[in-house]
């Protein structure tokens, strides 16, 4: 007869994989490991709370040992809104955070802008991209290189 904390450790384990499958960020797959040390016990007919200590170590040292060091290869995915910050545009319309009024065109975009430093730019002013927040840029003034004679 097959004992309950067996099919427990097996059913764990397989529902630890199969949530794994369904992301991508390696949370899972170490309580995956977990399962199957305590499902190995639990095999070899070791006492419940042999398999739970199993279960806690393994998880807990593959989490804290492998995935820092998997993450470190792990590729992450850049997004559009990524390579937006450092872009220049040019101001459509009157940059004021007070009036919470203000567009940028970025390439062919329009964008809803606001000013980095709180203070007013006025349109046709360049300016480029500190950060994005939602649907809004924040910006700066283009600073102008001066030519010293």
């Amino acid at each position: 007869m097959v004992s309950s904390s067996i099919v427990l450790w097996a059913v764990l384990a397989l529902g630890f994989l199969v949530l794994e499958g369904c992301t991508v960020a390696m949370v899972s797959l170490w309580f995956a490991f977990g399962a199957a040390a305590a499902l190995i016990l639990g095999l070899l007919g070791a006492a419940f709370w042999l398999q739970v200590a199993a279960f806690l170590v393994v998880s807990g040292a593959l989490l804290a040992l492998l995935r820092p060091m998997l993450r470190k290869y792990a590729k992450t995915t850049k997004t559009n809104v990524d390579s937006i910050p450092g872009t220049q545009g040019l101001v459509t319309e009157s940059i004021d955070n007070v009036a919470y009024q203000g567009q940028v065109k970025l390439g062919a975009m329009t964008w809803t802008a606001r000013s980095s430093s709180g203070a007013p730019i006025s349109a046709g002013t360049q300016v480029v991209v500190d950060r994005v927040e939602g649907v809004k840029v924040f910006v700066s003034p283009v600073k102008v290189p001066t030519v010293s004679k």
